[in-house]
C-alpha cells in the first residue's frame, strides 16, 4: 500500500481513483465492507482503490473536551488498512484550518484536484466538512459537475449484512463494548482482538514479589483500554516473538485504596526476562473476571494462580 502524506508530491494516476473517506478508527468490519466495495469497483473500472483518512481523529480538533479515546493509533491504522489490499491511503493533516474548511472545498481540493476521483464510496450516514454539512447528497451533486459517481452503502452488522441501527458495527459501538467489558462483542465487530501498544516501564515490582513478574505497559492516554479486569491475551515483543499472557488491568485495590489511573500489567506465561523499555503489543483475547479486592495477599496469590491456569487453557499455551 502506498501511503501519501502530501498531495503536492503525488503523481496522480491518469486512470483516477475509487475513493472512500473517513476517520477509520479501528478499521473494523464495517470499514472493511466499504473498502471491499471500493476495491471491487476499482478493479471493474480500471481505477486505483484509495482511502482518505486523517492524521488524528477530527473530534480531537473540533471538540477536544469530548473527543473519543482511540481504538488504534495512526501507525496501527495504516497497518490495518494495508491488510485490506487497498492501493493507496492518503493521510490528511487535520488542523484548525481543515476543521473550518467548507465540505465543497474539501471535495474540490482532495477528491477532484488531488486524487482525480471517479467514484466515491461511503456509508449512507457519512458527513464531513465544517459543521458536518457535507453528506452523500452533496457528493452526488458535485459528482455530476466533476465527473465522479457516488455510492452510499447501507451500514452493516458483524455478519457483513445491512443491519438496523442498534445492531450496526461502528467505532462508537466497539468503544462502548470495551468499556462495558464485553470483549466478545468488541472482537466480533473489530474482526480481530483489540490490541494496544506501549512501552514497558518500571513499576513497584510487586508482581515479582508475589511470584508473578509482570511487564508494566504504558499505553498512550488517547488509546482506549478495556474495562478493568483480568484477561487472557497475547504479548508481542519488539523482535516479533509472541507470548501467552495473563493480563491485569486495574487499580490494584488489594494494595491501594486509591489510584489515579488503571495499570496494564502482563504476566508472560513460562517467561522471565528483562523487557524494560521495549515497545510491545498486547492483544486481549478473553476476559476472565472483573477486578477484585482480596482480604489477604495469600488469597490474591491463590486467585492469580487460577487466573494463569485459565489463561493457559484458553490460549492452549
Amino acid at each position: 500500500m502506498e501511503v501519501i502524506r502530501s498531495l503536492d508530491a503525488y503523481p496522480v494516476s491518469t486512470a483516477g481513483h475509487a475513493v472512500t473517506i473517513g476517520a477509520y478508527d479501528g478499521v473494523h468490519l464495517g470499514h472493511r465492507a466499504v473498502i471491499r466495495e471500493v476495491r471491487r469497483r476499482a478493479a471493474d473500472e480500471g481505477l486505483r482503490a484509495a482511502v482518505v483518512t486523517f492524521d488524528r481523529h477530527p473530534a480531537m480538533v473540533v471538540r477536544p473536551e469530548s473527543a473519543p479515546l482511540l481504538l488504534t493509533d495512526l501507525e496501527q491504522k495504516l497497518e490495518l488498512l494495508a491488510s485490506t489490499g487497498v492501493d493507496t491511503t492518503l493521510v490528511v493533516a487535520f488542523d484548525e484550518a481543515r476543521a473550518h474548511e467548507d465540505a465543497a472545498d474539501f471535495v474540490t481540493e482532495v477528491l477532484v484536484g488531488g486524487l482525480r476521483a471517479r467514484l466515491v464510496v461511503v456509508g449512507e450516514d457519512f458527513h464531513f466538512g465544517y459543521q458536518r454539512k457535507g453528506d452523500v447528497a452533496l457528493l452526488e451533486r458535485m459528482g455530476v459537475d466533476h465527473g465522479f459517481a457516488v455510492e452510499g452503502l447501507e451500514l452493516v452488522g458483524p455478519d457483513g449484512r445491512p443491519a438496523p441501527e442498534a445492531a450496526r458495527v461502528s467505532s462508537t459501538a466497539i468503544r462502548r463494548a470495551l468499556r462495558d467489558g464485553d470483549l466478545g462483542a468488541a472482537t466480533a465487530m473489530l474482526g480481530r482482538p483489540h490490541e494496544v501498544r506501549g512501552l514497558v516501564s518500571r513499576g513497584d515490582r510487586r508482581g515479582r514479589e508475589l511470584g508473578f513478574p509482570t511487564a508494566n505497559v504504558a499505553v498512550p492516554g488517547d488509546i482506549l483500554l478495556p474495562a478493568d479486569g483480568i484477561y487472557a491475551g497475547w504479548f508481542t515483543r519488539v523482535d516479533g516473538t509472541v507470548h501467552p499472557a495473563a493480563i491485569s488491568l486495574g487499580r490494584r485495590p488489594t494494595f491501594y485504596e486509591q489510584a489515579h489511573a488503571s495499570l496494564l500489567e502482563a504476566h508472560l506465561l513460562d517467561f522471565d526476562d528483562d523487557l524494560y523499555d521495549e515497545h510491545v503489543r498486547v492483544r486481549f483475547i478473553a476476559r476472565l473476571r472483573g477486578e477484585e479486592r482480596f482480604d489477604s495477599v495469600e488469597a490474591l496469590i491463590i486467585q492469580m494462580t487460577e487466573d494463569c491456569a485459565e489463561a493457559r487453557l484458553l490460549l492452549q499455551a
